[in-house]
């Protein structure tokens, strides 16, 4: 099971709303210090893996959430992961 400490990450593309959403939902529950933003255009191998799946929400490197990522799916998330929000 994942802890507090785990690495969270947020896999997206370029010119995408979803993207942008699912920054500022991260930002608003648990800050932007709080996960790592890697955009999946900067390297053919991600591109082909999460070509037309971004935005995508990655905790210790499994995949947790895809798009549309709601605050409901990310507060459930937080909370699994024993995250106060």
């Amino acid at each position: 099971m994942a802890t507090p400490a785990s690495v969270l990450v947020l896999y997206v593309g370029h010119n995408c709303h979803l993207c942008a959403d699912a920054a500022i939902l991260l930002d608003e529950l648990i800050g932007a210090d709080g996960y790592r933003v890697v955009d999946v255009e900067a390297d053919g191998d991600l591109l082909s893996r999460y070509a037309g799946r971004v935005p995508v929400v990655a905790v210790d490197g499994v995949d947790r959430l895809e798009a549309p990522i709601t605050g409901p799916d990310l507060l459930d998330l937080m909370a699994e992961l024993g995250v106060s929000v």
